[in-house]
């Protein structure tokens, strides 16, 4: 299924796009049919949806060799809503995404470096990269649950 950083990366700008949506609703929903409870749903679910959208622009940069600018775009896009359709577009076609997963060190002296090693050993093993992943995510969500919302509670 993600056999390409593109696909991944598509699929998760997708998800963050349409979750917005469903944020936006649920604030929709709370000012017209003081439905609060649909803000901490849609809210809940653009939370963990942004921050994996997080960690797989920053596993896509680094996999795709991507400079500061892209990687700052990429990962700020989420905080506007439904920008992260456009910054894939610009991307895919920048050639940005082009390519597969780099499962073997090539020449490139860059190969060598630690954090490249363990980026290959990952990808070589996806489950335990989707674990790993999964539970980073997880926890940086329970951490800003219990931080609290922006603005406060009311």
């Amino acid at each position: 299924m993600f056999r390409a950083p593109l696909n991944l990366f598509r699929a998760l700008a997708i998800a963050e796009a349409i979750s917005w949506t469903l944020l936006i609703t649920g604030l929709i929903l709370r000012a017209t049919a003081d439905l609060a409870i649909a803000v901490t749903i849609g809210g809940g679910i653009h939370g963990f949806v942004f921050l994996a959208y997080g960690a797989t622009a920053i596993l896509v940069a680094k996999n795709q060799r991507w400079g500061a600018g892209p990687t700052i775009v990429a990962i700020g896009s989420a905080i506007v809503p439904y920008a992260t359709i456009p910054t894939e577009l610009w991307l895919h076609r920048s050639g940005r995404l082009d390519g597969a997963w780099r499962l073997a060190a090539t020449a490139d002296p860059r190969d060598g470096a630690w954090h490249d090693r363990l980026m290959r050993w990952f990808l070589n093993r996806p489950w335990a990269l989707a674990i790993l992943l999964v539970l980073a995510v997880a926890v940086i969500f329970v951490v800003l649950l219990i931080v609290g919302p922006p603005g406060g509670r009311d």
